[in-house]
């Protein structure tokens, strides 16, 4: 038996697989024959690069666990600045008023931006409303869920929200929270499955939503308002929550981030 160096049994090895792929004068070869050594070696590429990238580890990890701590941290951390951001401008109303004091030009622009403040909604509003509630529909304890209904059908929709919001504001409402943060004009409502993103913090459900205005006037809207009654049908049909309630007195805070318009368009 005749032993060979590794380099040169490799050399052997690839010389005899070219010869296996070309074909000999004498014969012919087939598609298979020749469509099976190419296969087998693209089988042979994936798993060595599946492998690889794995490095020793399922590539099929539930990676939820390490989602929702990300999602924690983050939370903590707008929570932190949120805090340094309302000491900030505590400092800056401060420093303000003491110049306001001796100083007639910035007294009188601080007079002027007072006027405008509530209409923007940086000022806290108190008065007669109407609170309106969404919810997910309960989870029944056999997990079945009502007839006819999917996933979807179960729970409160971003749509939802916002569909009740522009009837409150159709229905004449004065100032606006959500989840008791003020809604402004630049303010907008999204969904991230179930939970509410709202100024870049996340809310479950229920979402709260209370206006300050004539109850009547909003009730009609809402009545009026097509997107709300096929919630209202949902609800009665799936089991949502949809709840009304009408306030003699409720205070609607003021607006605290950043009043900076980043981005704005004409409309024509």
């Amino acid at each position: 038996m005749q032993y060979t160096s590794s380099a040169s049994s490799w050399r052997t090895v690839l010389r005899r697989a070219r010869r296996g792929l070309l074909p000999r004068p004498s014969e012919r070869r087939t598609g298979w024959s020749l469509g099976v050594p190419l296969i087998a070696l693209a089988a042979g590429l994936l798993f060595t690069t599946t492998a690889t990238t794995a490095g020793g580890t399922s590539l099929r990890d539930d990676r939820r666990p390490q989602l929702a701590q990300l999602i924690e941290e983050r939370r903590k951390q707008v929570a932190s600045e949120d805090a340094q951001a309302a000491a900030l401008r505590q400092r800056v109303e401060a420093a303000t008023n003491a110049i306001a004091g001796s100083d007639r030009p910035i007294a009188e622009q601080r007079a002027r931006s007072d006027r405008e403040r509530t209409a923007a909604g940086f000022s806290a509003l108190h008065g007669p409303g109407l609170t309106v509630q969404l919810n997910d529909a309960p989870q029944r304890a056999d997990g079945s869920k009502p007839a006819g209904a999917t996933n979807d059908d179960l729970v409160v929709h971003e749509a939802d929200v916002r569909a009740v919001v522009n009837a409150l504001w159709a229905g004449g409402a004065e100032a606006m929270s959500i989840m008791g943060v003020r809604v402004i004009n630049t303010s907008a409502v999204r969904c991230v499955g179930n939970t509410l993103l709202l100024h870049g913090r996340v809310y479950s459900p229920p979402f709260v939503i209370t206006a300050i205005g004539d109850a009547g006037r909003m009730r009609q809207a809402l009545n009026a308002a097509e997107n709300v009654q096929w919630f209202r049908e949902a609800a009665r049909d799936y089991g949502l929550g949809y709840t009304e309630k009408v306030e003699t007195d409720v205070t609607v805070p003021a607006y605290q981030d950043s009043g900076t318009l980043r981005y704005a368009e004409v409309v024509r």
